[in-house]
């Protein structure tokens, strides 16, 4: 089995454990893994329609990939403390500017990690896209690396049926050009944000791009984004 480049022991046997019962499950479906680079720091920033889409995501990327996580999720038991740890997670005060999760997340983007976010910041539950945070372009820019957008589909249905094996719920992951932004140019931060909305917004039907669909396009103004903390990965 050939696992993502750079994965910690604790991301192998995760890896390996999804690949094992995935089929049992669900039809996985990834197209445009060539986007994300082989090499140095990226922030997949993904569509939030569920729980389960972190670990989809991070099982199609052909990297592992970090994740913020909730604070309240390490104090559960500590053996669910160190798999967090284990498998590249890091704690994030929700509802606040955490600053030290920001600080990390440009850490691990100048190690040449790669970090997975979800701007809409909430579960949208299948529903149109929310409002993009500015967190990811925020990240993105202080640690100067590309931005690749990620349309994840299929999780509600999985949330619904998981129960049920062998129901083989069709799950897609589809990984869109890179996007680079000129470093810390903050003040295009609003104007960046709706570009990264747009771009995961056309990887999924129309029904779904809620206040970024194509009508929508121009002028961005009309879709300020919500400034403040970064998204957290695990709501």
């Amino acid at each position: 089995m050939r696992y993502p480049a750079g994965s910690t022991p604790t991301w192998k046997y995760s890896y390996q454990a999804i690949h094992t019962l995935r089929p049992l499950f669900c039809s996985l479906q990834v197209a445009g893994v060539e986007h994300v680079p082989l090499e140095g720091g990226v922030v997949l920033a993904c569509n939030h329609p569920g729980g389960l889409d972190s670990f989809v995501l991070g099982y199609a990327s052909p990297r592992q990939v970090y994740y913020m996580a909730k604070r309240e999720l390490f104090n559960v038991h500590p053996l669910v403390t160190r798999f967090l740890h284990g498998i590249g997670a890091f704690p994030i005060n929700r509802g606040a500017r955490d600053t030290a999760a920001i600080e990390h997340s440009v850490k691990l983007l100048l190690e040449g990690r790669v970090l997975g976010m979800f701007p809409e910041g909430t579960r949208n539950r299948g529903l149109p896209l929310r409002r993009g945070r500015s967190g990811v372009v925020r990240v993105a820019l202080e640690a100067d690396v590309p931005i690749v957008p990620v349309a994840v589909m299929g999780i509600p249905h999985l949330h619904r049926y998981w129960r049920k094996p062998f129901n083989r719920t069709h799950v897609s992951v589809q990984f869109g050009q890179p996007m680079r932004f000129a470093a810390r140019e903050m003040e295009k931060v609003p104007e960046y944000t709706t570009e990264v909305m747009m771009a995961i917004a056309r990887m999924m039907p129309s029904e779904l791009r809620g206040r970024y669909g194509e009508p929508m396009a121009s002028p961005p103004e009309n879709i300020p984004p919500q400034s403040g903390d970064v998204a957290s990965a695990s709501q």
